[in-house]
């Protein structure tokens, strides 16, 4: 029998989305997770679109469990998901769950990312996607990812760009995130690591769509992402 998140850790687990320019998309993906019972942090990213309207009208909708925070302006994915750990911190939660805003991750996998956690087998969470499904550019970029993950932080991990991760509040507390882009994937994986925090790799479904497969780590990305990472070593 698979495994649910009982009402009573649903109601101690916050999910942070990070959005910018997610109008079109957003909304059908808090919605569900409002339904299931999760409350969430939602960072605007600065937007030039009217995401921050949408995102709005749901939590008119369902105002117990949408908490918005926004940028004034696009400050890149990193520094979205600090604020977003941030804003976590006044809610006391046990559990913290980080997805993408745009669709990609389907929110039935969120009691699969948090069992490992509610079970106390571990303390943070990785979402694995499944490399078949992946556009080759993406396939790619994620294995060059993978090895400079494991040349420069040490640690060995299937999927180091994934979007879809969780973590307990202790663990959380113990972490230091300062990535201002996709690094934070990474360096999410390091912090982990470099505080002996138990992990576990969970596999999830990804729904790729032509607007999710122009977005997150390309080749181009990886490189970018490469000399953030020798920065960083100095």
């Amino acid at each position: 029998m698979a495994f649910e998140v009982n009402e009573e850790d649903k109601k101690s687990t916050y999910v942070i989305l990070p959005a910018y320019n997610e109008a079109t998309r957003i909304q059908p993906v808090i919605e569900e997770i409002a339904e299931k019972g999760y409350k969430m942090v939602i960072v605007n990213d600065g937007s030039s679109d009217n995401t921050l309207e949408v995102v709005r009208q749901s939590q008119r909708k369902y105002p117990k469990n949408i908490f918005i925070y926004s940028h004034i302006i696009n400050r890149g994915v990193g520094v979205a998901m600090q604020t977003g750990f941030d804003a976590v911190l006044k809610y006391n939660p046990k559990y913290i769950v980080n997805m993408d805003s745009d669709g990609q991750h389907s929110v039935d996998d969120l009691d699969n990312v948090l069992e490992p956690l509610v079970t106390g087998r571990a303390q943070a969470v990785i979402g694995v996607r499944p490399l078949k499904d992946m556009p080759l550019s993406r396939n790619i970029a994620n294995a060059i990812m993978n090895l400079l993950t494991r040349i420069f932080y040490k640690v060995d991990v299937s999927d180091s760009q994934t979007g879809f991760r969780a973590i307990t509040l202790d663990a959380l507390k113990k972490i230091n995130i300062n990535a201002r882009g996709y690094l934070i994937s990474s360096e999410f994986i390091r912090e982990v690591n470099d505080n002996d925090i138990p992990f576990e790799e969970v596999p999830i479904k990804t729904i790729y769509t032509p607007e999710t497969q122009a977005k997150g780590t390309n080749v181009t990305v990886a490189f970018k992402i490469l000399l953030q990472m020798i920065r960083h070593q100095f």
